[in-house]
């Protein structure tokens, strides 16, 4: 990939994310080679940033007085945004979705907990009157329970790959950080945008009575099925703002 050593890396790194999504088309992506080639060259872009790329400094200041999660958004266009999370010890950013879009989180310091989750068919009337939850679901929120599979669950820090995500694969994930704050700069492809059917929904896992499904405890536990119900956002988790520090992005 040509290197253009006067432009910054955050710049490359936004450049190459408008060439790579672009007309995404999402139903395309497994037969687009040039989508999959350029998607490469984004993440050994990625893979390369460090705080001191975007003029921020490792472990930054992080109070309990602060939200639990802070964003300094840095830019967007129709095909993407980009901009930096920034987790106070303890805080956990909770499981939601990204309908129709694909994500890349690369951790600039601090380490975090990543579970990765796909939805699944939503499961027949039957299926649902079957499974006992612990605690017993109302009535109301049964038409929210959806099915899911388990596909990862990992730890990331600033030497670490990035996590990806795509609309297909590991679409929903939640964020906790471990032993201490953590920070990671963000792209989402195409960005949220609820008029067009890109809005964020939020989730929680279901207990279900032991022995009730015993066709989901069958199941390997790198790819383990469970339920999912769909909340408001959770109580307690809120996200501030703060200005990016660092080098600007344009087009």
């Amino acid at each position: 990939m040509p290197r253009d050593n006067k432009k910054s890396l955050i710049q490359k790194i936004a450049s190459q994310a408008d060439i790579t999504f672009k007309d995404f088309n999402a139903s395309a992506i497994g037969d687009n080679k040039v989508l999959l080639e350029n998607r490469g060259d984004l993440i050994t872009l990625l893979t390369e940033v460090r705080t001191a790329d975007l003029k921020m400094k490792p472990n930054g200041s992080h109070s309990e007085h602060n939200p639990p999660v802070t964003y300094m958004h840095i830019c967007e266009t129709e095909s993407f945004s980009m901009g930096v999370f920034l987790l106070n010890s303890g805080a956990s950013i909770p499981l939601h979705d990204h309908p129709g879009m694909n994500g890349m989180l690369k951790v600039l310091y601090g380490k975090v907990s990543i579970r990765c989750f796909d939805l699944l068919d939503k499961p027949s009337d039957q299926v649902q009157s079957e499974t006992q939850f612990d605690p017993p679901l109302l009535p109301f929120q049964k038409d929210s329970l959806r099915r899911a599979v388990l596909r990862s669950t990992m730890w990331f820090t600033h030497d670490s790959s990035p996590c990806i995500l795509t609309p297909q694969r590991e679409n929903l994930h939640q964020i906790d950080t471990v032993d201490g704050p953590a920070a990671f700069l963000d792209i989402l492809a195409p960005p949220y945008d609820p008029e067009d059917g890109r809005d964020c929904h939020y989730y929680k896992v279901l207990q279900t009575v032991p022995d009730a499904d015993s066709k989901v405890e069958a199941q390997q536990p790198w790819e383990e099925e469970t339920w999912l119900l769909e909340i408001g956002q959770p109580d307690g988790f809120w996200c501030g703002g703060e200005p990016y520090p660092g080098p600007k992005v344009s087009f």
